[in-house]
């Protein structure tokens, strides 16, 4: 009998700042989102052969503007979309990297619902759990995880176990409540507080 395909077992999840330091990792598939008009990433003509998709998007909670006066792009369902249709396509990867700005919002938030789609008899909480040991100050976006809990059939599942996931990094890091307040994030504040 032969055994199931394995899980995702090596991936790395990073900021923009941190690419240089991942070309020769053996990198095979790169997600990377970012924001609208953004230029591509420099740092991937230092990496080897590799499939990337890249996606342009805030990391935002919906539409509006930022404190620039930006007009804000959020994730959509066809944005989670996408992410899921990587992971699928995921068939002969080595080593998958996802990557936003600061690796901390929309590339967890990414690589969260790929381990889900991967592992669909796997508890949310154990999924949070890896994810939080792979990047401790990881804050995955709340309106990518509600799309991804709906595409995946997942009932709310992943959305409970992010939420948990803020509230211990509130705990941990009581001042990222002003900040992403002020950010136009104290929606996921208010939640995790709750």
């Amino acid at each position: 009998m032969l055994s199931p395909e394995p899980a995702l077992t090596l991936h790395t999840v990073c900021g923009l700042e941190e690419l240089t330091g991942h070309g020769e990792a053996g990198v095979s598939h790169v997600l990377s989102l970012l924001d609208p008009g953004t230029p591509e990433p420099t740092a991937f003509e230092g990496y080897g052969v590799h499939r990337r998709t890249t996606l342009f998007f805030h990391d935002c909670l919906g539409p509006g503007t930022d404190k620039h006066g930006t007009v804000l792009i959020p994730p959509e369902r066809s944005d989670v979309d996408a992410i899921l249709a990587f992971g699928r396509d995921l068939g002969d990867a080595s080593h998958v990297l996802v990557h936003c700005h600061y690796g901390l919002s929309r590339s967890t938030a990414a690589l969260l619902m790929l381990f889900a789609q991967e592992e669909t008899g796997t508890d949310a909480t154990a999924l949070v759990e890896r994810l939080h040991a792979l990047r401790e100050p990881a804050w995955p976006n709340a309106r990518m995880i509600a799309f991804a809990d709906a595409a995946l059939g997942r009932g709310g599942d992943l959305s409970e176990a992010v939420r948990r996931l803020h509230a211990l990094q509130l705990r941990v890091r009581p001042h990222l409540a002003d900040l992403l307040r002020g950010l136009g994030r104290g929606e996921e504040v208010e939640a995790a507080l709750a």
